[in-house]
């Protein structure tokens, strides 16, 4: 039988070498990397190519970070974490970022193998003190955002303006689209219609308090 593989991170030497040690010791694991940061982790997952991580949240660097990180790589393990946090709000971020599971270190060598097993063979998990919360947040009711005129853009007029908006030219607008100068100047009477902005500067503006994040 082929051992799971596994990555451990965690930034408390004594709490990683028991976790290491448990997995280890119930012949179903190999840890084939441990690490006490996101930096760490990442190098370790690209390094050996793990089947599962275990993910500290508070160790340095972040753990959701890092989850962010690693599930964005080509072909992603399984990950997971494993934390003493029981806050909503980094629960719900781990699950968005991707994570398998989320396990509170409170739990028992032998609860914690199984989750583990678990989570290899595809399944996920959150602890139970926390799926109530979970599932009263994901079913609470989302708060309808008021519809824009920046809303009824086509997606290519919306490529078009967010670039005017950085103070660029037709010209450049049309080569870096690909498109003919005319046919962007034809987008941008559509788009001062439904904007109903006087000109593109005014246009732009709007654009900028729409969108303050986003450049381009």
């Amino acid at each position: 039988m082929d051992l799971i593989r596994i990555v451990v991170a965690d930034d408390h030497p004594l709490y990683r070498d028991g976790v290491t040690r448990t997995l280890a010791e119930s012949g179903r694991f190999a840890v084939v990397g441990e690490a006490a940061s996101a930096a760490e982790a990442e190098a370790a997952v690209s390094r050996e190519r793990p089947d599962l991580v275990l993910l500290d949240i508070s160790m340095p660097g972040g753990g959701i970070a890092a989850l962010r990180r690693i599930m964005a790589g080509p072909q992603p393990p399984r990950c997971a974490m494993l934390t003493v946090s029981e806050e909503d709000d980094d629960v719900m971020q781990a699950l968005k970022a991707g994570a398998a599971g989320y396990i509170l270190k409170g739990v028992g060598a032998r609860d914690l193998v199984g989750i583990v097993a678990d989570l290899a063979e595809g399944r996920t998990y959150v602890a139970p003190s926390l799926a109530m919360k979970v599932l009263a947040a994901m079913n609470a009711p989302r708060p309808q955002r008021e519809t824009t005129p920046l809303d009824t853009l086509t997606k290519r007029e919306e490529e078009i303006l967010r670039r005017i908006a950085v103070g660029k030219s037709n010209k450049e607008v049309a080569r870096e689209l690909d498109l003919q100068e005319k046919t962007v100047k034809h987008y941008m009477t559509a788009i001062l219609q439904k904007l109903q902005a006087r000109n593109r500067t005014e246009a732009a503006l709007i654009a900028r308090d729409s969108w303050p994040d986003r450049r381009g």
